[in-house]
């Protein structure tokens, strides 16, 4: 429709960043563009250079996005549908690159006309309000948004409808003397954040306490060291799950249960994202500073092979289940430097095998779950589903290895001085056999969670055998 047709129309721009989508492009598009190569900031940075509009469209060269499974409002596309079914007339004018509003435009197929920045034009704010005024006509069109920067358009237009803006804004539009209505559709609460931060998964830093646990050495000075390292471990591998959520968006909206994640799902302002990393990250690492230089390093390194993680090793077989099971093991030697325990080399080899067969039957899992959904290979991994056998021959040897490490230890010298009875201890190795037996079958089963950390944590029968193994090793102790 020609836009001097439009003067007697019902006119509706409704903008795409926080109002349409419940998400925001420049963030998806840097985070799509950087999880395909990690050199892809370097190349944001430079096109910076060149300006906003500039930027938007370098990135949107680079990026990987599906229009498809992106987090949109479904109230605001009832609101447009209902004003076209009025008779009216709709626009999608957005300050995201033109060249993305144009796909989602296309995908949707509820606007008659797509305007958005073409990397000279940054068609935002006063820029967006003088585009639209000299399209419609001032006081031509009605302006659907979500922010501050949206005050100069509503400026310009007859209606204001207002998508989950905040109080004070929300009393500057109603002062504009404009026709206003606000809509409200989704907040984020605490439990969101809770969520996006996963707090489920701090349970894996329990194991700083390991050897503070192993040495016997119970008193309240090593406690409080090894209680801070867990707090430390806790806040930077949430900053880390932010980042891994943020890289590993195009595959999460694709899953059946991933796409639920807050940052997936739009529960969450992605921009909020990228400040809660920072955040979390700069707490943690002062915190550590009570813990002396050597824990930082090993908190340097935990940061750095879990970016390394999350941009490249979780794609190359073998290597991301190496990796993972270097991480978990981490965890115990920065509990063993945070409290200045000289760490076992019987431990330390324990962790590795029995870690690697988690890592093995965590991909088997994901495999699994792409098998029972039709597809050939797991979403964002090195594996196919032909690699199954494999994988579960690799994750029953890894775990039986860890067992018998367990049983060779139970042999040494070393023990019997921190034991009074080691015999007792023979019988964690039976329970450790069955527990690792039966999660790898129930994996192959397509009963196991994505994580068979958080699994254990909420299967009874694993539970009983922990309760099981802490009570035998406190009988080879006290009997």
């Amino acid at each position: 429709m020609e836009l001097d047709q439009l003067k007697d129309q019902r006119i509706l721009a409704v903008d795409l960043d926080g109002t349409l989508l419940r998400s925001d492009m420049l963030f998806e598009s840097f985070w799509s563009a950087t999880s395909r190569d990690w050199h892809a900031p370097l190349g944001a940075a430079f096109a910076l250079a060149g300006g906003r509009a500039a930027l938007k469209r370098s990135l949107a060269g680079r990026m990987d996005i599906d229009v498809t499974t992106l987090p949109y409002d479904p109230q605001v596309i009832d609101y447009i549908n209902a004003w076209r079914s009025e008779g009216g007339t709709v626009f999608l004018v957005t300050a995201s690159d033109e060249t993305i509003a144009q796909e989602i435009a296309q995908h949707l197929d509820i606007f008659d006309g797509v305007y958005g920045s073409n990397g000279v034009r940054n068609l935002k704010s006063s820029e967006k309000a003088a585009f639209l005024t000299d399209q419609f006509g001032r006081g031509g069109y009605a302006y659907m948004g979500d922010a501050e920067a949206d005050l100069p358009v509503w400026e310009s237009a007859n209606r204001a409808v207002t998508v989950n803006l905040p109080a004070p804004l929300r009393q500057r539009v109603d002062g504009l003397g404009l026709e206003v209505e606000h809509l409200s559709t989704a907040q984020p609460g605490l439990r969101d954040y809770l969520k996006a931060i996963r707090v489920h998964q701090w349970l894996k830093n329990l194991l700083v306490f390991l050897p503070m646990l192993a040495a016997h050495q119970l008193d309240a000075e090593t406690f409080l060291q090894s209680l801070l390292a867990f707090v430390v471990f806790s806040i930077v591998a949430s900053s880390i799950y932010v980042l891994n959520d943020l890289l590993d968006l195009r595959s999460d909206r694709a899953h059946p249960t991933k796409c639920k994640r807050p940052f997936a799902a739009g529960t969450i302002p992605i921009a909020h994202a990228t400040y809660l990393i920072a955040a979390l990250m700069g707490l943690g690492l002062i915190l550590s500073l009570f813990l002396g230089r050597a824990f930082i390093g090993i908190m340097l390194l935990y940061v750095v092979v879990t970016t390394l993680y999350s941009l490249w090793l979780k794609r190359k077989a073998i290597m991301d289940i190496g990796t993972l099971a270097a991480l978990y093991t981490t965890r115990i030697i920065a509990g063993a430097v945070a409290t200045g325990i000289t760490l076992s080399m019987w431990l330390l080899a324990f962790s590795i095998f029995f870690f690697l067969s988690l890592a093995i039957v965590k991909r088997q899992a994901e495999l699994m779950d792409s098998a029972a959904r039709g597809k050939l290979k797991a979403a964002g991994r090195g594996y196919v589903v032909d690699d199954l056998p494999v994988l579960v021959m690799m994750a029953v040897a890894s775990g039986y290895v860890a067992v018998l490490v367990m049983a060779l230890y139970i042999q040494s010298p070393s023990v019997s001085e921190l034991y009074t009875n080691p015999k007792f201890l023979g019988a964690i190795c039976g329970i450790l056999l069955y527990w690792i037996s039966r999660v790898i079958l129930l994996a192959h089963r397509g009963q196991m969670h994505e994580d068979p950390v958080v699994f254990a944590a909420r299967d009874r029968q694993s539970r009983i055998c922990a309760i099981l193994i802490i009570l035998v090793a406190a009988g080879g102790t006290l009997l």
